[in-house]
C-alpha cells in the first residue's frame, strides 16, 4: 500500500470513503487520549523507545529522572481533536485494510504523545501509592498506559490484590504470606517421592522438563538458580489443579519484575549469587502468590484439555471475521484452523511472540484490566495478527503456518506494542456496545 495512500489525496475527504472514515476513527481515538478516561481503562500513546530492554534498578530517584528523559521529551507530539461519538458508531464493514494503519499519520500521532508529560504520571503514581489507602480503581487507570519499571513491583503487588491497599496493613500481610510459601514448599516440595502420589511424580517430571524450555531466547532464565526457583514455585502451585505447559512462561515476568527489587541495571549483567537465600525465598513466594492471583480468574485455560483458550481461539477467529473478512476468508480457504496458531497465543500470553523486553509493559495492561482480560486478550490477539493482514492475505497455507510461527517481531519497540494496544482498545469500545456484531 502506497505511503501517500492515507493522508488526504482527492476524494479521501468525503465521509462515504472507507479509507477516510478509518482515519477519521483514528483521529477520534487519538482525541480520547488527551486525558479523558473510560471505564477500567486509559489508552497510552508512548513514544517510540529504545529497543535494548529497560533499565531495572530500585533507586526511585535515578530511574525518576532516566524515565523523563527518554519519554518526558514528547510532551504535546501528536495533539490531534475528534469526535467521540462519531468513532463509535463507525461499523467494521468501514474498515480498510488494518495494516493500512501504520502508514496513516493520524496512526503515528497515536504512539508519538498526546498526552500528560510522563513527570505529570510519574507524580499521579507517586501520589497514589503515597495514599493511606491506594484506590485501586485509580492505579488500574493509571497502570494501563504502562508503569514506570521502579514502580512495578509494589504496582503489581496491589493491583492483584496480593498486597492490601492498606498502607499500614500491607507490611504484615507480605511476611505472614511469605512464611505461608516457606511452608508449602515444606509440605509439597521438599519430601521424598514415596510420599507423592503417582499424578505428582508425573507432574514433577513436567516441570522438569518444562522449565529449562522456558523463554528459550533468553539466556538469563536458564541460570542454575532461575532453574531451581521456577521448578520450586511451578511444583507447589495450586497444588489441587495440577500443572498445565505454559504456565512456566508465565511465571517469567513476575520473576523479572520483583528481582529487579534486588538487583540493579540490566537483566542481561544480573548476578544471581547477590542475592542472599531470604531474598531468593522472598522473590519466589511474591512470584508463587501473585501468578496464583493471576490465574483464579482463568483457571479453566489450564486444565485438562483448556476449555478457557478453546473458547479465546473461537471468538478471535469470529472476531477477525467481523474486522476484516477478507483476512477471515483467506486463513479458511488455506485450510487454516486458528487453533494451530492462536492456542500458544492465549496459552503463553504472547510472551513468545514478542520481544522479552516488552513482556513486563504489556503485562502492565494485563494486570489493569483485572477480571476483564480474558475478553480483552480476543481484541490484542485480533490487533496483533491484522497487523500482517496484507500479507497474511498472499500466503498459502504452508507460508502462512512458517510466518505465524516465527514472526517477525525480533526488532519491535514499544511503537509496535503500543499500536497493537491502540488497536485492541479502539475495537472493543466500538464492538462491546454491540454484541450482536460478534453474534453467531
Amino acid at each position: 500500500m502506497s505511503g501517500g495512500g492515507g493522508a488526504g489525496g482527492g476524494g479521501s475527504g468525503s465521509p462515504n470513503n472507507t479509507e477516510w472514515r478509518f482515519n477519521q476513527t483514528l483521529r477520534n481515538v487519538q482525541g480520547m487520549l488527551k486525558g479523558r478516561s473510560f471505564p477500567g481503562k486509559v489508552l497510552l500513546t508512548r513514544r517510540s523507545e529504545p529497543l535494548s530492554p529497560p533499565d531495572y534498578s530500585p533507586r526511585f530517584e535515578s530511574d525518576r529522572d532516566e524515565y523523563e528523559q527518554n519519554e518526558g521529551s514528547q510532551e504535546g507530539k501528536g495533539q490531534a481533536s475528534g469526535n467521540t461519538t462519531d468513532s463509535m458508531s463507525a461499523k467494521k464493514s468501514n474498515l480498510p485494510s488494518t495494516s493500512s494503519t501504520n502508514s496513516l499519520p493520524d496512526a503515528q500521532g497515536l504512539v508519538s504523545g498526546a498526552r500528560a508529560t510522563d513527570s505529570a504520571r510519574i507524580a499521579k503514581f507517586t501520589n497514589e501509592l503515597s495514599r493511606p489507602a491506594v484506590i485501586l480503581d485509580k492505579l488500574r487507570e493509571l497502570s494501563w498506559s504502562g508503569v514506570p519499571p521502579y514502580m512495578r513491583p509494589k504496582v503489581w503487588r496491589l493491583l492483584l490484590g496480593y498486597a492490601p491497599p492498606n498502607a499500614d496493613r500491607r507490611e504484615g500481610v507480605l511476611t505472614r504470606k511469605r512464611l505461608e510459601y516457606v511452608e508449602c514448599v515444606s509440605q509439597y516440595y521438599d519430601i521424598p517421592d514415596s510420599e507423592r502420589s503417582d499424578e505428582e511424580i508425573n507432574m514433577l517430571r513436567q516441570i522438569a522438563v518444562d522449565c529449562p524450555r522456558t523463554v528459550p531466547d533468553v539466556t538469563f532464565f536458564q541460570h542454575p538458580q532461575i532453574q531451581k526457583s521456577l521448578e520450586r514455585i511451578l511444583a507447589i502451585r495450586h497444588p489441587a489443579s495440577g500443572y498445565v505447559q505454559g504456565i512456566n512462561d508465565l511465571l517469567t515476568p513476575f520473576l523479572v519484575v520483583f528481582l529487579s527489587e534486588h538487583l540493579e541495571g540490566n537483566m542481561d549483567t544480573w548476578s544471581m549469587e547477590k542475592l542472599s537465600p531470604q531474598d531468593i525465598s522472598n522473590i519466589e513466594a511474591d512470584c508463587y502468590w501473585c501468578l496464583s492471583k493471576f490465574l483464579d480468574g482463568m483457571q479453566d485455560h489450564y486444565t485438562f484439555a483448556q476449555p478457557g483458550i478453546q473458547r479465546l481461539v473461537f471468538r478471535l477467529k469470529e472476531l477477525v471475521h467481523r474486522i476484516e473478512e477478507p483476512v477471515s476468508k483467506h486463513i479458511e480457504e488455506q485450510g487454516l484452523d486458528f487453533l494451530q496458531f492462536a492456542f500458544r497465543w492465549f496459552n503463553c500470553l504472547l510472551i513468545r511472540e514478542i520481544p522479552f523486553h516488552l513482556v513486563t509493559r504489556l503485562w502492565d495492561t494485563y494486570l489493569a484490566e483485572g477480571d476483564y482480560l480474558p475478553d480483552f486478550l480476543v481484541y490484542i490477539s485480533a490487533s496483533f495478527l491484522l497487523t500482517w493482514s496484507d500479507k497474511l492475505k498472499k500466503l498459502d497455507f504452508q507460508e502462512m503456518v512458517m510466518f505465524l510461527q516465527h514472526l517477525p517481531t525480533r526488532n519491535w519497540a514499544h511503537h509496535e506494542l503500543e499500536m497493537v494496544l491502540s488497536r485492541a482498545y479502539m475495537w472493543h469500545t466500538m464492538f462491546k456496545s454491540s454484541p450482536s456484531h460478534l453474534a453467531n
